[in-house]
This record gives C-alpha cells, sequence and structure tokens, in this order.
C-alpha cells in the first residue's frame, strides 16, 4: 500500500505532465491569458540574454511545411526592408502568422520589436503575454529563461507606462511567480489585482495553481470552486480543482471535477487520461 506522501508525489507528477499538456494543445474550450507595495518589489530591469530574431525564425522553419517558411522567407524580407510605422505594422502580421502555427517564440520576439518601434502599454503587454505563453509552451533549457526575463522586461516597460493597469500587474505577478523574481512578491502582486478585480481569470486562476504547487491545497479548492462557478468554467481550471480534490482524498468530488474537464475539452486525449483517473478513483 503507497503511503500518503508517496500519492502525493505521484499525482503532483501527473499534474505537471497534464498541465504541459493542457496549456499546449489545441483543446476545445481553452482561452487562446497607484505605487504600491507590490510594484516596489518587483525586480529591476536587466538585459536579458539574446536569442536573435533569426535564430528563433530559422528554429521555427524547420517546424514547418516547406510553402509555409517561403511564405515567411518573404514577408520577412520585406519586413527588413520597411521603415517606421509600416515595419511595426510587419512586425504585428508576422507575429499573428507565427501564433497561428503556435510557434510563440518567433511570434513574441517580434511583438517585441513592434513594442520598441512604437512604444505603447498594448504593445508591451502583448509581448509579455506572448513571451509567458513562450515560456510555458517551450521545452527549451536555454530558450525557456531567455523568454521569463524578456516577458519580465516587457513587463516592466508596460509598468512604467502605466502603473496601474491590471493586465501588466498580472503579467509581472505571473513572470515573478514562476522565477522572473521574488515569487512571494509576485503573489502579493496577484492578490492586489484580485483584490481590484475579483473576477479576473488570469490571476485567480494563477493563485490557485501556486496554491496546489506549494501544498494548499484547501486553499486551491476555494480558489478553483470560485472560478468554475462564478468566473470562467473551463477545462484546466476543473483539472485542477479535481486535483486539490484529490490530493485531500476527496474522490467524489475529484471524479465530479475530472468528468466535467473531460466534458469541456472534448479532446481524445486528455478524455482517456481522466477516464484512468476517474477508472482509479472509483476503485
Amino acid at each position: 500500500m503507497k503511503s500518503p506522501r508517496t500519492t502525493q508525489i505521484v499525482i503532483i507528477a501527473g499534474i505537471v505532465l497534464l498541465v504541459g499538456f493542457l496549456f499546449s494543445q489545441d483543446i476545445k474550450g481553452l482561452v487562446k491569458p497607484k505605487q504600491d507595495t507590490a510594484s516596489a518589489q518587483m525586480p529591476q530591469e536587466v538585459q536579458a540574454p539574446g536569442i536573435s530574431l533569426a535564430e528563433a525564425s530559422a528554429t521555427a522553419k524547420n517546424l514547418i511545411s516547406n510553402a509555409a517558411a517561403k511564405e515567411f522567407t518573404t514577408l520577412e524580407t520585406a519586413y527588413q526592408k520597411a521603415k517606421g510605422e509600416d515595419k511595426v505594422a510587419q512586425a504585428k502580421v508576422l507575429a499573428q502568422k507565427w501564433d497561428d502555427l503556435e510557434q510563440a517564440i518567433p511570434s513574441a520576439l517580434y511583438l517585441e520589436d513592434a513594442a520598441n518601434g512604437q512604444s505603447s502599454l498594448q504593445n508591451w503587454v502583448k509581448a509579455g503575454d506572448r513571451f509567458l505563453k513562450a515560456f510555458d509552451n517551450t521545452q527549451d533549457s536555454v530558450a525557456k529563461p531567455v523568454m521569463l526575463q524578456k516577458a519580465s522586461a516587457a513587463y516592466t516597460k508596460a509598468i512604467e507606462i502605466d502603473s496601474t493597469d491590471l493586465d501588466a500587474k498580472t503579467g509581472m505577478g505571473i513572470t515573478m511567480v514562476n522565477g522572473g523574481g521574488a515569487p512571494m512578491a509576485g503573489i502579493t502582486i496577484l492578490l492586489d489585482v484580485v483584490k481590484e478585480d475579483p473576477k479576473n481569470f488570469k490571476a485567480n486562476m494563477n493563485l490557485g495553481m501556486f496554491a496546489i504547487k506549494s501544498g494548499q491545497f484547501d486553499k486551491a479548492i476555494i480558489r478553483f470552486e470560485e472560478i468554475v462557478k462564478n468566473i470562467k468554467a473551463t477545462p484546466d481550471a476543473y483539472f485542477y480543482l479535481a486535483t486539490a480534490y484529490e490530493n485531500l482524498g476527496k474522490n467524489k468530488e475529484a471524479v465530479d471535477a475530472y468528468l466535467q474537464s473531460k466534458k469541456l475539452a472534448a479532446n481524445p486525449t486528455l478524455s482517456s487520461f481522466i477516464d484512468k483517473k476517474v477508472a482509479e478513483l472509483k476503485k
């Protein structure tokens, strides 16, 4: 018989694997997310180590069709020759096209170029969000910290423009919790966001995920119950809720939440995983 501690470790290992699946696959229903004490604790801007746009583009082209790669080469040639507002506009087009193909690294780098060419709150927040997506999606141990540092730099620029913007603060909080600063200071920022906007989906989700990672399953249940009932019922929110229930031995509640996740996701791979999980919990 497994000890509770061993069981918890196995469960958390399963979470890590499936969380990566949830955020990297095309699952139906998934979202395609005053000068206060928290802002004073934000990391100082540092020079992020480089991954060149040319390098990122070349790597991504190896993962797409030859026809698509040729189209990107043509667009990139035009982009390199462009100037001013036209260059910014073309950078955004390239960013969107790379994102459509789930190549977040070159997409984020083009958004960063667009923000450098036309510095605005919206442009920097978009760049930060895309760098966080790249951080979540990539398994490259070299690229991962670079994406996190670039996300931090982008959100820092956004906060310099408007320190009260909740999207920028949420992004910075998530970045810090993931290692781009002091994690607890990041939690403070996210809590401040939720205090001001109780139904902020992104901030609430990340607070719930942090509660699971830190073993605070009771707090995670409260957070995810609030999300699925009053904010937005998504497959990943239900999956995290199920995980928290499972860790506390509340198998019936865990099964119900897992099945809701399966229903909303409508994804064969996830469905198979959940079916096995439900069968285990019903033994």
